[in-house]
């Protein structure tokens, strides 16, 4: 029998482009947009200048380079960089109930590729999308995490196992790898319920982690070989003793499940999407203005209600408060009438039209709304004048089974390139947006990199 921990080493090591679903390709390619877009236009915000400051005078060989900024750190630091640059504005990809990806392992893969002398586009999609599904069979459930976030808990195999293969490792280096992202699981949703700047860190110390792991196994320096099967292992330690080895094992191959990334139509947490689409709907087809809302009411399920549905307030980190609020969200989008990035700035969150409409919002943690799935969400609007109007929604925009259009990827795309204080010029914004699209043609993807570099105004 194949231990279930060296079924993934091998197929991690084992799986070639031409093995890949067509929609396993398609989503790797969103999944570069999306991480690109939010990267470009997260690289200025709260506590990513200081981090760069720390990272560039604590130096180190030139390894990897910084998008946007165009640094060359050490790859684990390029990586861990990158991705809190790619995380910090919370629009990135997202996957139920709760880790992010793609802003980990995107940044991981490149600063390997790096670090390995380069390779082309076919391998680098291939470790994408095994990293991808790595990543996604880790992935818990509400209960079992419990608090836990699952960036830092089930990413760190998505970032390892990539990096792992673009660093050429064979399969036992890459199970050495798996386990020391094992030794690496941790972070708390309560840095999310307390608006800190630990959300985006968490993100790029899962990079950094992905990177340095696959570099420790590459000089036989490794983890737990039981991370799955061991009496410790990940299903004790996270799954509580609710999860067997083989679950995570089956399957593998045929059954992809990276296929339940979700890419938010709109800029903030992911269990925020379906109250801010129902609130639009709800002002846009009863002709609503803003001054006709007397109270609105969000009915969410519990695991959501804990992460956003705390009262809103403004604390050290406005934005990531505003990001995981269902009140400033739906506030918002009565107030504005539209979700973008631009809504989450200091100044738009400090508005009083918003802050007024906040108090005016009411959440609601419903048991029963379990049962209808992890984004599900009721939202009811009293006007002014004694009206009523509610909407249901049990799969948000953006999620598998209600999944965005191309036009929409790349309107996400547009709006991070309108927000961000360095934006990619439109030639060479292009120029990325069809590099990606033409990725499996590319020689060696270290010369798409210097595209996402500008210079500062």
């Amino acid at each position: 029998m194949i231990e279930p921990e060296d079924q993934l080493a091998r197929f991690a090591h084992g799986l070639r482009f031409e093995q890949l679903p067509p929609d396993a390709v398609r989503l790797v390619k969103r999944l570069l947009i999306a991480v690109s877009g939010t990267g470009v236009a997260g690289a200025e915000e709260d506590g990513i200048l200081a981090l760069r400051q720390f990272l560039v005078a604590r130096g180190g060989a030139p390894e990897a380079r910084v998008i946007v900024h165009g640094d060359r750190l050490p790859a684990a630091s390029a990586a861990m960089l990158n991705a809190a640059m790619c995380r910090a504005l919370d629009f990135c990809d997202a996957m139920a109930p709760g880790p992010h990806i793609g802003s980990a392992l995107i940044p991981a893969a490149f600063a390997a590729a790096e670090l390995r002398g380069g390779c082309d586009g076919r391998r680098f999609i291939a470790a994408l999308a095994a990293g991808a599904e790595l990543g996604s069979r880790f992935n818990l459930t509400e209960a079992q995490y419990d608090g836990f976030d699952p960036t830092g808990i089930c990413v760190n195999f998505a970032a390892a196992g990539a990096a792992a293969v673009l660093l050429g490792l064979e399969p036992p280096a890459i199970r050495q790898a798996l386990g020391l992202a094992f030794n690496r699981c941790g972070g708390s949703f309560q840095s999310h319920v307390d608006g800190s700047l630990g959300v985006r860190l968490t993100q790029g110390w899962v990079a950094e982690a992905g990177v340095a792991c696959a570099q420790f196994a590459q000089l036989g320096l490794g983890g737990p070989r039981h991370f799955l099967t061991g009496i410790y292992g990940y299903p004790h330690l996270y799954g509580r003793d609710r999860l067997a080895p083989t679950e995570v094992v089956e399957g593998l191959g045929t059954d992809w499940r990276l296929h339940r990334v979700v890419f938010k139509k709109y800029p903030s947490c992911g269990v925020t999407q379906g109250a801010t689409e129902l609130t639009l709907r709800l002002m846009a087809e009863h002709g609503l203005a803003p001054e006709a809302v007397a109270s609105a009411e969000v009915r969410l399920p519990p695991y959501a209600h804990r992460l956003v549905g705390h009262r809103f307030h403004m604390g050290e980190n406005p934005r990531v408060d505003a990001q995981f609020s269902a009140q400033y969200t739906v506030a918002n989008a009565i107030v504005r009438g539209v979700a973008r990035l631009s809504h989450f700035t200091i100044d738009a969150i400090r508005d009083p039209a918003v802050l007024a409409m906040v108090e005016r919002v009411r959440t609601v943690a419903d048991p029963a709304m379990d049962a209808r799935g992890h984004s599900s969400v009721d939202v009811a609007i009293d006007t002014t004048d004694g009206r009523r109007f509610a909407l249901a929604l049990d799969v948000a925009p953006g999620f598998p089974g209600n999944g965005l259009t191309d036009a929409e990827h790349f309107q996400r795309f547009d709006d991070c390139m309108a927000y961000a204080p360095r934006a990619l010029a439109a030639d060479r914004a292009r120029a990325w947006l069809d590099a990606i699209d033409s990725l499996e043609d590319v020689d060696d993807v270290r010369q798409l990199l210097p595209l996402l570099v500008v210079e500062a105004g």
